[in-house]
């Protein structure tokens, strides 16, 4: 009995010892990276991460970083990507000791690392013992793992609180509980900055070859003046960094039977108002158009999800509404009774998609949208497989519609989706400015040479007179060519150079904060 109890202490203070020397090396590999950020958040972690570390290589930095999200990399400072290796593909917050050890290998000058902790318990151990940030970004407050954080929202911002640095400094878009951010920063001797979508600009967010949100971007621009380094050429740096598999997209393809039609990958937005805000967002910009088609795919381990995605159809308003995955009761269940005669059935667990795609693709229209919810992983990555072996389509990007005689020439196929911000977009934006908040903001940015020199209001009317009669003839013309003729397009020939704003008072674009 006494040699157990020796073989027990002995194993205790082996593995005490081990543990310190374990300690210790991460640390020094921590300290070995001088700034360190930790992305948090509900929605949009990845491409903020990804975000974050091309602005500062346009800097000039060393730059590591790794993500989670959709499929989990490891992007080295030239930009270059490869898979997280998990053993027996679980995920464990114990993985970020790999990470930084494996970053602390390139004496980078900053480490950029997305938080892949849930558990409001966990998110503290990642901050103060795993990665020891000394950025932090929380970058929204939104309706997900409730069942872990909630269940109010705002308990949920306060558990994403807990990955703030202590005496350090925390980046966020989040406007709507930014006074209990301010409260847990306090708390914590942190400073809160709040990244203003408004410093991006529409011409700044077209540079983008994919589809991202100007909270992502103020907030990567925030972090990069950070760190000292210049808007210009972290911008650039952003525009050069890879997008993360799963961002925000629309492909079109041709089916089998000869339709076409155009797809918009939103598994990524697993919340419900994440989800609501993105397909508005693509359908306002004209990258999908109706006749409009729904396919949730379900969880078992995800049921309250599943659910969510069924309560929103209403909201979307689409025309079929096809259920994969299992258990697809969970999301049909949820969906109002008015709208549960468009409900399609092809769920089933592992179920192939040579055995659901025929009805799915036999019941769309030709020239519709079909739009994915809800998770990616099981039957939407068969989904996903099954549309990419598709023909792409390099037509028109919709059917011709009957058009007047003098109809518009045909659209490019493939449209530039921050072409112009219709005023749907717009108001829809600015409705969800009207709070004003006590923030730490960067210096603001020169006005432009319109502001400077039209900032009163007798000279902005007077330049906008000047505007209307050198290029009345041009707008006229113009008007009667739009196949609506009405007033409802992006006037290339307006003051402002194509882009309509919601109305102000006195005219002209929204005044900055």
């Amino acid at each position: 009995m006494l040699y157990l109890y020796f073989v027990l202490l002995a194993g205790s203070a082996f593995l005490l010892v081990a543990g310190i020397v374990e300690q210790r090396r991460h640390y020094a590999a921590l300290h070995s990276i001088p700034s360190r950020v930790l992305v948090n958040g509900i929605r949009g972690k990845s491409s903020i991460t990804r975000l974050c570390a091309g602005a500062l290589r346009g800097g000039d930095l060393v730059t590591v970083a790794k993500t989670t999200g959709t499929a989990a990399r490891f992007i080295h400072p030239d930009a270059t990507e490869e898979p997280v290796y998990r053993k027996f593909g679980i995920a464990n917050v114990v993985e970020q000791i790999g990470i930084v050890r494996r970053a602390a290998t390139y004496r980078p000058d900053a480490l950029v690392i997305e938080c892949m902790a849930v558990m409001p318990a966990l998110q503290e151990v990642n901050q103060s013992k795993l990665i020891r940030s000394t950025i932090g970004v929380l970058c929204n407050v939104r309706e997900d793992h409730l069942a872990e954080m909630g269940p109010t929202l705002d308990d949920v911002a306060r558990s994403l609180c807990r990955s703030m640095p202590e005496g350090g400094i925390c980046v966020t878009a989040e406007k709507e509980r930014f006074h209990i951010l301010q409260e847990e920063a306090d708390a914590r001797n942190c400073k809160l900055v709040y990244a203003d979508p408004e410093m991006v600009t529409d011409e700044e967010l077209r540079g983008f070859s994919w589809f991202t949100f100007k909270e992502n971007v103020a907030i990567a621009l925030v972090v990069a003046e950070l760190l000292g380094v210049e808007r210009e050429v972290a911008l650039q740096g952003m525009y050069d960094a890879p997008p993360d598999p799963g961002v925000l997209s629309v492909e079109r393809y041709v089916a089998p039977d000869g339709k076409r039609l155009a797809f918009a990958n939103v598994f990524a937005a697993n919340d419900p108002e994440s989800t609501l805000m993105n397909i508005n967002q693509l359908l306002d910009l004209g990258a999908i158009r109706r006749p409009l088609n729904v396919v949730i795919n379900c969880r078992p381990d995800r049921v309250e999800r599943n659910g969510q995605m069924g309560e929103i159809i209403p909201d979307l308003q689409p025309d079929n509404v096809f259920v994969i995955g299992h258990p697809a009761k969970s999301a049909i269940d949820a969906i109002p009774a008015q709208w549960r005669d468009r409900a399609v059935d092809l769920g089933g667990d592992r179920r192939a998609a040579d055995e659901f795609m025929p009805t799915l693709l036999g019941r769309m229209a030709d020239g519709s949208s079909l739009v994915a919810i809800g998770n990616i992983h099981g039957q939407g990555e068969e989904l996903l497989e099954y549309l990419a072996e598709l023909p792409a389509d390099d037509s028109d990007a919709a059917p011709a519609a009957p058009t007047p005689a003098a109809a518009p020439a045909a659209q490019p196929p493939r449209l530039d989706p921050f072409a112009s911000y219709p005023t749907a977009y717009e108001e829809r934006y600015q409705a969800s400015r009207t709070q004003e908040i006590p923030v730490v903001r960067l210096p603001a940015q020169p006005a432009g040479p319109y502001q400077q020199q039209y900032g009163q209001q007798h000279e902005r009317q007077q330049y906008e007179q000047q505007y209307e009669q050198q290029y009345a003839p041009g707008r006229q013309a113009a008007r009667q060519a739009w196949p609506n003729g009405d007033e409802s397009y992006d006037d290339p020939y307006g003051p402002h150079g194509g882009h309509r704003y919601p109305t102000t008072e006195g005219g002209g674009p929204p005044a900055r904060h």
